[in-house]
């Protein structure tokens, strides 16, 4: 019986915080992170929880000294957030029992020192790993250094069997802002078409809790990782329900990111995405189609200096293993062929309303209240910041009467945990109407 409760449980939680939420919360404009351009990261083990209730063994990266929780674990890693241009120094320390290292994709010119020769060795892809520190041979630390040359949204992870490590959780997103515009904070890239008024980050990684299960009994076992069958998937390191929780909530301090973003009528939203595992995973976007403008930290242009000229318009992005990508999201109304604020002709516009639309009916006929199932998120209303009548005892958990989309996997598998729906590769956007503070 109670594990059918505690799930429910979760859920209930989850859904408390789309209503927090809904009412205003801190830092949702930004990316939650840290920045630089000096790092000091710890390889550790610990425990994260799913969404059903479950524990797993974890491994990954801590920041020593910033963030949510400084010195504990983090999945995936600290989002490490940097200025182009900028010398980046990351101190490595590692507490496992195997060696680990970090390896930085698209960054040029990446040099490895240790501080204890006998504490290091070369790796295979790293430059340099952190062997395990004994009693003889105390842990040392790699510094590794190079220059952010490029803007963009990128990853870092463990080059040492990366297929066991990454899988472990030893990944992490690398943010490299662009010097020389006026708003480095609402500008992807140093072409004026790739503003943004807010972004989020979306970290895709999967689980297959077989293998972190023979590495807590044995983390010098020999894995085999041929057989892959992950149950579990992850957006910021949390699984649904827990996706929609608000970031830094004390019962998950190895998973301090969430991924529910919100916004107002015809801002633009950056979508960092990054796919950290070793599936691939179809993100789909309700709601609108977004525009990808860049992959791998490089803007699809024609020609350098031409801005996202040969960006592509879609509805799922197939996040590939290692790859990272920048998209923008819009959403205005365009398209429904009626008006979303339910204005006569003569109503004032609404800020961004899409002006085609305007005063135009909703062309169908809503039934009456006994003959319909009302969800708790919805307002009473069809109308974006409009509320009606309910029916006795509705849960309401819209208190600013916006539009919900989920956001997830398309593979159907990936929005369960271990076999069970709703769960996995699962959030929601929100549509917040425009006169409602977002921070």
């Amino acid at each position: 019986m109670n594990q059918t409760i505690f799930p429910l449980t979760r859920w209930r939680a989850a859904v408390m915080a789309v209503l927090l939420f809904t009412v205003g919360c801190p830092a949702w404009a930004a990316i939650d992170g840290i920045t630089g351009p000096t790092f000091n990261l710890t390889a550790k083990a610990d425990y994260i929880s799913t969404g059903d209730g479950n524990s797993i063994y974890n491994w990954g990266y801590a920041s020593n000294d910033k963030g949510y929780f400084p010195g504990v674990m983090q999945y995936p890693g600290p989002t490490l957030i940097v200025n182009q241009g900028d010398t980046v120094t990351i101190n490595l320390t590692n507490t496992l029992p195997v060696p680990v290292s970090i390896v930085f994709p698209g960054q040029q010119g990446v040099t490895a020192t240790c501080t204890l020769a006998a504490s290091c060795q070369d790796g295979l892809l790293a430059k340099k790993e952190v062997k395990p520190g004994t009693t003889a041979v105390p842990t040392g630390s790699v510094t590794y250094t190079f220059t952010a040359t490029h803007a963009g949204t990128y990853q870092y992870h463990s080059g040492t069997q990366p297929a066991v490590q990454v899988e472990m959780g030893l990944v992490g997103a690398l943010i490299v802002r662009p010097s020389g515009v006026a708003d480095p904070l609402h500008q992807a890239y140093a072409h004026p078409d790739t503003a943004f008024a807010r972004e989020h980050l979306f970290v895709l990684t999967e689980i297959d809790p077989l293998i972190h299960e023979q590495l807590m009994f044995n983390p010098l076992a020999v894995v085999d990782t041929s057989d892959y069958r992950p149950v579990y998937w992850f957006i910021n390191g949390r699984n649904a329900p827990d996706t929609m929780l608000e970031a830094g909530v004390p019962w998950l301090p190895t998973q301090p990111y969430n991924s529910m973003p919100r916004m107002h009528p015809g801002e633009k939203l950056l979508m960092r995405m990054v796919g950290g595992g070793r599936d691939l995973h179809p993100f789909h976007t309700h709601g609108n189609n977004f525009w990808l403008i860049a992959r791998d930290g490089r803007v699809l242009e024609s020609m350098p200096g031409a801005g996202p000229d040969l960006a592509v318009s879609d509805f799922t992005l197939r996040t590939v293993p290692g790859e990272t990508y920048d998209a923008i999201f819009e959403w205005t109304g365009k398209g429904l062929g009626w008006d979303v604020y339910g204005h006569a002709a003569g109503d004032p516009l609404q800020p961004n309303e899409y002006a085609p639309d305007h005063g135009k009916p909703i062309p169908v006929v809503l039934p009456n209240l006994q003959d319909m199932t009302i969800g708790p998120h919805y307002s009473g209303s069809p109308y974006l910041g409009r509320f009606g009548t309910l029916p006795p005892g509705s849960v309401v958990l819209n208190e600013n009467a916006g539009y919900f989309h989920m956001w997830h996997s398309h593979n159907e598998r990936e929005i369960v945990n271990n076999d069970i729906f709703p769960g996995g590769m699962m959030s929601m956007l929100i549509i917040e109407p425009a006169n409602v503070p977002i921070p």
